[in-house]
């Protein structure tokens, strides 16, 4: 029967490694074969980089983002218009 590892045993898993734990301990503590340990460890290095993203704004965000700056560019012209007391528009 497969077992099921979650994300976050096999970070820790990996970190140990990269950290100089000896591999072949850490895979009989855990009952993990070295193959496996190496593939979890490429893939870890693989998308490390992605954590530093920042995750793309939906789409219903996205547009609520560029309601938002059109409302603040608005804002800041009325503000303009009525310190000076001349239209901007």
């Amino acid at each position: 029967m497969r077992r099921k590892w979650d994300s976050k045993t096999k970070a820790r898993i990996v970190l140990a490694g990269l950290m100089g734990e000896c591999v072949n301990d850490l895979c009989r503590t855990h009952d993990l074969r070295p193959g496996q340990y190496y593939k979890w460890r490429g893939h870890f290095l693989e998308n490390s980089h992605l954590v530093f993203e920042k995750p793309p704004l939906p789409v219903g965000d996205m547009e609520l983002a560029a309601e938002n700056e059109e409302l603040k560019k608005l804002v800041g012209e009325l503000t303009l218009e009525l310190t000076s007391g001349k239209p901007m528009r």
